[in-house]
């Protein structure tokens, strides 16, 4: 259409200069996934990324880059990988002489000090993104087909003082270019997505860490404590962490104010008292084939509205997970259990995730066959005095697909999916989602906990099924592509409310410096 080509030469520019660069850059982060991992739930991550828990303070994962193999093996020291996390790089690798230099590598590694353990890193992100969409809410609610264009531009400088601290700062430009309805995720004026100071000194046998600032952080495969790297605005936490590591053992508490942005001015994203998440967080590494986790959570917001409770909302929140690697099966399985009230009403909720998957390694392209397997509760009885609808918290906006159709409240939901690699740097992933509701007396929920209007108490638990296809390329060592399609056949219950089918195409391209 001439408005959507509008849209996109509006952003020709940006991709072309980000294209152009790419001689320059650095490594970026290959496209496997991180053992257990399912490929649907890790879209535009590097890898482990995700899988490993994001707001760690672990040693930085390094890469190879434009560094030959054997100038590698003679110098011991590589380049570090353009990172999920862009504080979790190590620049100081380019104090060793041997390393080859890349240009603008003196913005890289500034060295303060003579033994180049103190320095200044800068970087740059630039994610661009076309969207369509032709039924939000499947045609039910009140928003219209739309098609426009997200960007999102990161700047960063990461300081690290001596092999101890390290203060990092991050800001974030936010666009949506055409979009007919703007949503808080959606835009975010020039602000501070991230500003820490991180203190990690090593132990005999292990780390004790503290961080404090605005920072992002999130859990597992980022069912409910997420970056949202999926929507343009990401998730960040004003508050503090720490961590104490010792040998397989991992304990971490955080009382944060999660960051709300408002995108009316520059620098007006704010954290308050009334909304909050507070907790501690145990892990242990290597319990049979995989890893165990669990934690505890306050969740407080004020001024809560669900379809059958308003007032302020307070939820203890129970979480455990344990995920790992047999041979050729990975796994993953994570439940939580949720209590508390939302005004008057107690809440009783819980949910289920998990996905596993089976790796043909020995065959052409390397085929894994997966299978995922949801579910989260909804509320069985309007009036009754309880709440059972399961609140998601702070989802991953890619946990099942770009196209938003699908929330994890009141859900079951069942992903058979194959993923091949022609190439080590392209990668393609088929799906055929089919999803119910938990119970009919709540209704069919989409992201941010948004419930389509007139499906409550009315039809059957059959809400439809969905087909996915997704390829993500590594255009070049600091360009990433991606395309996803999905195609969402809508069942009888939201077509009697007044959806259809739903149809979302979404092309991205990803820039790293």
């Amino acid at each position: 259409m001439p408005r959507n080509s509008k849209t996109l030469r509006r952003c020709g520019g940006a991709l072309a200069l980000a294209i152009s660069g790419a001689a320059g850059a650095q490594t970026l982060a290959a496209a496997d996934a991180a053992p257990g991992a399912d490929l649907a739930a890790l879209r535009g991550a590097a890898p482990g990324a995700i899988a490993a828990t994001a707001g760690s303070m672990s040693a930085p994962s390094l890469s190879a880059g434009s560094v030959s193999a054997d100038a590698a093996a003679a110098c011991g020291a590589k380049r570090p990988a353009i990172n999920f996390n862009r504080w979790n790089e190590n620049w100081n690798a380019l104090a060793h002489p041997c390393v080859p230099r890349a240009p603008l590598d003196g913005l890289k590694y500034i060295p303060l000090s003579d033994d180049g353990v103190s320095y200044l890193s800068l970087g740059a992100g630039l994610r661009e993104r076309y969207e369509h969409i032709d039924a939000p809410q499947f045609g039910a609610g009140t928003a219209p087909s739309d098609g426009y264009v997200i960007q999102r531009a990161n700047l960063h400088a990461d300081l690290r003082l001596g092999p101890y601290v390290q203060i990092f700062g991050q800001l974030v430009d936010a666009r949506a270019f055409q979009k007919k309805v703007i949503a808080p995720p959606d835009r975010d004026k020039l602000d501070v997505e991230q500003l820490f100071m991180t203190v990690a000194v090593p132990t005999a046998d292990g780390a004790v860490k503290f961080r404090a600032g605005r920072q992002e952080m999130a859990f597992d495969l980022q069912r409910f404590i997420a970056v949202r790297d999926g929507p343009n605005v990401r998730q960040a936490f004003d508050g503090v962490w720490a961590d104490w590591e010792h040998g397989p053992w991992r304990l971490i508490g955080y009382v944060t104010q999660p960051v709300q942005n408002r995108s009316i001015h520059t620098f007006d994203d704010y954290s308050d008292p009334h909304l909050t998440l507070n907790g501690i967080r145990l892990e242990y590494q290597g319990l049979g084939p995989g890893d165990l986790s669990g934690y505890y959570s306050r969740y407080r917001r004020d001024g809560a509205r669900f379809l059958d409770a308003t007032g302020d909302e307070r939820r203890n929140v129970w979480d455990m997970r344990y995920n790992g690697k047999q041979g050729a099966l990975d796994f993953d399985i994570e439940g939580m259990l949720q209590s508390g009230q939302v005004g008057a009403k107690q809440v009783s909720a819980w949910a289920l995730g998990s996905i596993a998957g089976y790796t043909f390694a020995k065959t052409g392209w390397t085929p894994r066959v997966g299978l995922q397997f949801d579910m989260a509760s909804g509320d069985k009885h309007a009036g009754d005095g309880k709440l059972g609808t399961f609140n998601p918290l702070f989802p991953n906006g890619y946990y099942f697909a770009l196209a938003g159709l699908t929330g994890y409240s009141n859900l079951i939901h069942l992903k058979p999916s194959v993923t091949i690699k022609p190439a080590k740097t392209f990668s393609v992933t088929t799906a055929l989602g089919l999803q119910w509701r938990q119970t009919t007396a709540d209704a069919v929920y989409v992201q941010n906990m948004s419930g389509v209007p007139r499906t409550a108490g009315k039809g059957s638990r059959w809400t439809g099924a969905y087909a996915q296809l997704r390829a993500d390329w590594a255009v070049t060592a600091n360009v990433a592509a991606a395309l996803e399609a999905v195609h969402f056949h809508a069942g009888d219950s939201l077509r009697n409310a007044g959806g259809r089918d739903a149809d979302y195409l979404g092309v991205e391209l990803k820039f790293g410096w």
